[in-house]
């Protein structure tokens, strides 16, 4: 047996998977980095891990592995490829200990969102919750278990999952869990050292990296209002009060001279001056908003008027080291509130005081960076004023933590091109890189994109015609597609003006069910509309499956067993202009030149997500499925780079071309035989 493929789960190698495999045990070897476009079906997973495990093996610290994704069926996944490899019963090797790891909130019973704290063993003493971890945790490393067996397991032992799924992981050689463990700084803190996890001698290997760029901006994004300011102070009032209270009843003869608590009766009024004063300002940008949705401002703005009112409330002169500022934020983070039943604040189960202290440190810390923008913007029907901060360059936050790591694999079936990642994500210069677009073994003609020439979703040239059309191609696919179809819009407003045009009685009464994605679809409701399409299928029904692109149904969702016959995609899901687009794309002029502004900025994410889309119903090498895009501007040159090389495409001059393209395709490639689930 090859060395490399000691570690590898399976008894043959894709030429594709291969050559991934030797590239990340190239790059892993030098301690740098392979940013890998590696379409569904080429065994990514496989390939990653094998390449991430032999370097650990080889290694004289045995590095850990952290394999981040945010979706839970890549978490089995990766799961079943270790228990695989433990079934193998190599002998040179031992068994691989994993642990699968995930959110608080998704382990655990009943947290308290103000505490933390979970009631998994609220009937269990306290001398006994420890020694019960860690029997758990033993449980979990004996043998690789989805997260699911982990709290099944938990439940019937009388422990907490989390915590001892976070005690295992110190004896883990592979950890599988979310971004936020490595991205996000307070998540990071807290979690890194609890699992044993130095990043000095961890090997990344980060999935569905197309992701990440927004997933890190999303980590600093903060809003706050003027609302924000009136509940903080009710927030610190009613700590004060508790606080003193508790204070008297310890300490009656002198409950005041007491420095905590004059510190928060300090911070108390200032935040009184600041709910005053900054509704000036806060209308003061109403006014100068006027008809426009939003407006950039300069974070010295923001942070200057309120250093200015803080050091007027102190009769001190404005400075500019923000002494008082800090320690204000300082006193924000330890705030806590027993009912929080008087504060708006829209699901949100964090404090008024801490989403204010998280916006004023987050300016503090990027002051003097470009890399961080405010925007004003008029939210909801009454259109609220709110300030919202941009992280535009997320390489300031993960080109630090790659270059802390001893390499990682950055992977996507979208990560296109690879290069742009490099660039967006400040991949360390210094080290080995290797950014490679790996070709399909089974694509070819299996799944063909048809792009239609008459047609196009660009507000200059939309008309009746147009729309009209649009239908007559997306018709001509339904009317000659036995199985389900997927149907994205870049819009919930598009999808309204085309799906609901004259009652939809131009949709085919041979298609049963319409499932239509909706604002706020949760995670068991998306999972449920899927079930959907397998249930139909085997009663011999046919579904149309109806979304955005970018959405809950476009991206994240895995359409197993070829369940989906065809996927259409209607125009380009560009970003709307607005000020934070804008400054993105100015930022990234001053980055990398005009050129590759544009790119990076508008075309090449919205050319991404249409992958995503496109990407959906193919996830094995016999499945099948036709792609049609409504979109003429894929054609010009502009958008045209933006694709990967590797793709099958056809054009069409009107949807009777369409038509006979699809009835041509599934008369080739007939409906699978249904499978008994």
């Amino acid at each position: 047996m090859s060395t490399n493929m000691k570690f590898f789960a399976h008894d043959t190698l894709r030429p594709s998977q291969k050559e991934m495999l030797e590239d990340g045990i190239n790059t892993l070897r030098e301690n740098g980095f392979l940013l890998a476009a590696a379409p569904t079906g080429i065994g990514k997973t496989a390939a990653s891990l094998a390449a991430a495990l032999k370097i650990s093996y080889d290694s004289v610290n045995d590095k850990k592995i952290l394999f981040l994704t945010g979706r839970q069926s890549q978490h089995k996944i990766v799961v079943d490829t270790i228990k695989s490899l433990n079934e193998r019963e190599i002998s040179t090797i031992p068994d691989i200990k994993l642990v699968d790891i995930i959110g608080r909130e998704g382990m655990c019973k009943n947290i308290q969102p103000l505490t933390g704290e979970c009631s998994c063993e609220v009937n269990i003493e306290e001398g006994s919750r420890k020694s019960r971890r860690i029997r758990l945790a033993n449980r979990i490393l004996e043998s690789p278990m989805h997260v699911e067996e982990i709290i099944e397991l938990a439940e019937k032992v009388e422990s907490c999952p989390w915590a001892a799924a976070r005690f295992a992981a110190k004896g883990a050689r592979v950890i599988v869990c979310d971004y936020n463990h490595v991205f996000i700084e307070n998540v990071m803190e807290l979690s890194l050292p609890a699992m044993g996890v130095e990043l000095e001698n961890t090997i990344l290997i980060v999935d569905e990296a197309h992701n990440l760029p927004d997933r890190i901006r999303n980590g600093l994004e903060r809003i706050v209002e003027h609302r924000t300011f009136e509940d903080a102070y009710s927030e610190l009032e009613e700590f004060l009060g508790n606080k003193e209270n508790k204070l008297k009843q310890i300490e009656v003869d002198n409950p005041y001279g007491n420095k905590e608590i004059e510190d928060i009766r300090s911070t108390t009024k200032q935040l009184n001056k600041l709910r005053k004063e900054m509704k000036k300002w806060f209308n003061s940008k109403e006014g100068l908003l006027k008809n426009e949705k939003d407006m950039k401002i300069e974070t010295d703005d923001f942070l200057g008027e309120i250093n200015s009112i803080l050091m007027e409330s102190l009769e001190f002169k404005n400075n500019k080291n923000f002494a008082v500022l800090r320690k204000m934020i300082n006193q924000l983070s330890i705030v806590k509130v027993e009912n929080d039943d008087s504060i708006d604040s829209e699901g949100d189960e964090t404090t008024a005081c801490s989403r204010l202290g998280e916006m004023l440190d987050t300016c503090l810390e990027y002051m003097n960076s470009s890399a961080l923008a405010l925007v004003i913007d008029k939210i909801g029907e009454r259109e609220k004023i709110i300030v919202r901060s941009f992280l535009l360059d997320p390489g300031v936050v993960s080109g630090p933590l790659f270059e802390k790591t001893s390499g990682a694999i950055i992977m996507s079936g979208t990560l296109y091109p690879p290069g742009m990642y490099s660039d967006i994500l400040q991949i360390p210069e210094d080290r080995e890189v290797i950014a490679k677009e790996y070709k399909s073994d089974f694509l070819s003609n299996r799944r063909p994109i048809l792009i239609a020439r008459d047609v196009t979703t660009k507000f200059t040239d939309r008309g009746m015609n147009n729309s009209h059309n649009i239908r007559m191609h997306i018709k001509s696919v339904l009317d000659n597609t036995n199985g389900n179809i997927a149907l994205f819009f870049p819009s919930y407003m598009m999808l309204d003006n085309i799906v609901n045009h004259e009652g939809s009685s131009w949709i085919p009464w041979s298609i049963t069910h319409h499932i239509i994605e909706r604002r706020m679809m949760s995670k068991g409701e998306v999972g449920k509309k899927v079930n959907k399409l397998h249930e139909s299928r085997k009663k011999g029904e046919r579904c149309i499956l109806i979304g955005v692109l970018g959405g809950k149904f476009s991206e994240g969702v895995d359409y197993p067993e070829n369940i989906l016959d065809a996927v259409i995609c209607v125009g380009l899901p560009l970003a709307p202009p607005s000020a934070r687009q804008n400054a993105l794309k100015s930022y990234y002029e001053k980055r990398f030149g005009s050129i590759l502004a544009w790119r990076y900025s508008s075309s090449q994410p919205a050319v991404n997500s249409l992958m995503q889309a496109i990407g959906r119903p193919i996830r094995k090498g016999e499945d099948r499925a036709l792609v049609v895009l409504l979109e003429n501007r894929l054609l010009n040159r502009n958008y045209k780079i933006c694709m990967p090389n590797s793709l099958q495409i056809r054009q069409t001059s009107n949807y009777l071309r369409t038509e006979k393209f699809t009835k041509s395709f599934f008369e080739h490639f007939p409906e699978p035989a249904i499978k008994k689930y």
